[in-house]
């Protein structure tokens, strides 16, 4: 039997978990505020898929694990928001809110 490989869960390394966990509830995530002390925060959405935000787990596991220095890019998230308009309301609030943007959408 052939089982169809499916998207389950998507991990973050974050450094600072409060800032991270803020982002993601201004993009709609509910996740309590509660949740911004703890080292490591799982978030099932909707489409079942997990998200979770970890600050511990790489380096308690992976003796080489290294931060990543500078900036770029680590990965790209893309959410579905339903039509242009939603998403040039999105990117505004965010940037309102203290979250950089490279370019406007």
């Amino acid at each position: 039997m052939t089982v169809e490989i499916q998207l389950s869960m998507v991990g973050m390394i974050v450094r600072d978990m409060p800032t991270a966990l803020r982002f993601y509830r201004l993009l709609g995530l509910d996740i309590p505020s509660s949740d911004d002390a703890k080292p490591f925060v799982l978030h099932r959405m909707g489409s079942g898929v997990t998200i979770f935000f970890d600050t511990v787990f790489a380096a308690r596991y992976d003796a080489d694990h290294r931060l990543p220095t500078g900036a770029g890019y680590g990965s790209l998230f893309e959410f579905f928001l339903g039509d242009d308009a939603a998403v040039d309301a999105m990117y505004a609030e965010l940037t309102a809110a203290g979250s950089h943007g490279r370019m406007s959408p």
